[in-house]
Order: C-alpha cells, then structure tokens, then sequence
C-alpha cells in the first residue's frame, strides 16, 4: 500500500526549487489580474521536462503574466523560442515586461494574441519539442489532435490544472482528453497531482 505524503512532505516537494525575482514579480501582477498561476512545484515539474528535451521550439497555450513562460525558458537550450498564446493582450503586455526585465531578448519570444484553436491550426507541422496547454478546458480536445501534428517524434504533451472542482462541462472535457491521452498508443503518459494537477506525455508516433 502506497503511503500518502504528510502536508509537511508535500509542501517541501512544492517549495523545493527557489524562486527568483522575476517569477515572484510575474506571480504577483498575476494577483492583480485575478489569475491563477501555475505553482511552484508545478513550475519545476515544467522546468525540468522541458531541459529533459533540450527543448528549443516550444508552444504555451496561455500566456498569463509569463510565470509558466519563464519556468519553461529556465529548461529550454540557450537558442530556445517560445511561441505563447493568449487571447488577453493586456495579459500578454504584462508578461512582456516580466520577460524583458528577465533578460529574454524580444527574438525569443514570440506572443501571439488570439483564440488558442485558431491559432495553433497556423503553426507548422512536426515542428515543436514541447507544448504546454493551460487554457480553456473546451478545447482541450481540440489542442490535443493539434498537438500531435505540431510535435516532432520524442516531443513532450503536457496539459495543466486537470485535478480540482470543475464545472459540469469542464469536467466532461477534462475527462475526455484525459482518456484520449492515456488510450493513444503513440504517448507515454503519466498524471502527477502537482499543483493543480498535470497530465504528460512523450509523442512516440510508431
């Protein structure tokens, strides 16, 4: 029987990795938007699968203020670039700002205001090392069929905030991609309830 982690355990594991300036100024010009960021602990998670890649062509599905942006620039190579996607550019200015008092010259980053499906059915083909989803649960489904277009073979899946209370029509549309991603024999898959929970999965297209 597996032991469950104490409040004790689970918190160290979700403060484990310190963060900077940056992070903490992008976290709190979210509280002043009404969002809710990616944890810590969740960031890491990101953090680490993206540098598990090498990752240097990456797709995020909400921008917000830029906390899961700079968590994935921290594990892309040096000639990374990120394409972010949100459809709040006022959202979109905010993370701007937090990238370029990050250091990320403007040549890395390219964020693109607009609804996410019609967007990505405009990215290239086979072209992505990993795709972070955190969007609008309705087309999650929708993202997922892109996903497996864009990515290149070896390339990494990961959709965030799976775990929680949803409304009815969230809950069904969290629970399909859910099964869709763990029945797809073309993904390695696991679910880790980090933060607000994460489903991810490397494309192993046969």
């Amino acid at each position: 029987m597996t032991q469950m982690p104490s409040n004790n355990d689970w918190n160290l594991s979700q403060s484990y990795i310190n963060e900077d300036s940056h992070l903490l100024n992008a976290r709190e010009k979210s509280k002043e938007l009404g969002l809710i960021t990616i944890g810590p602990g969740a960031g890491a998670l990101i953090r680490f699968l993206a540098s598990t890649i090498d990752a240097s062509n990456v797709v995020e599905i909400g921008t917000g203020t830029g906390v899961s942006g700079l968590c994935l620039f921290r594990g892309m190579n040096s000639a990374g670039v990120l394409t972010s996607i949100d459809s709040d550019p006022e959202r979109q200015r905010a993370a701007r700002e937090i990238f370029s008092e990050a250091g990320i010259t403007a040549n890395k980053i390219r964020l693109i205001a607009g609804r996410a499906i019609e967007v990505v059915d405009k990215l290239t083909d086979n072209a992505y090392d990993l795709m972070f989803i955190n969007g609008e649960k309705l087309e999650y489904e929708t993202l997922f069929e892109q996903s497996l277009r864009l990515l290149r073979p070896g390339g990494i899946l990961i959709f965030n905030n799976i775990l929680g209370e949803f409304s009815t029509s969230d809950a069904q549309a969290i629970s399909a991609v859910s099964d869709k991603i763990k029945d797809d024999s073309r993904l390695i898959s696991v679910m880790i309830p980090s933060g607000s929970g994460i489903i991810a999965a490397s494309y192993r297209p046969s």
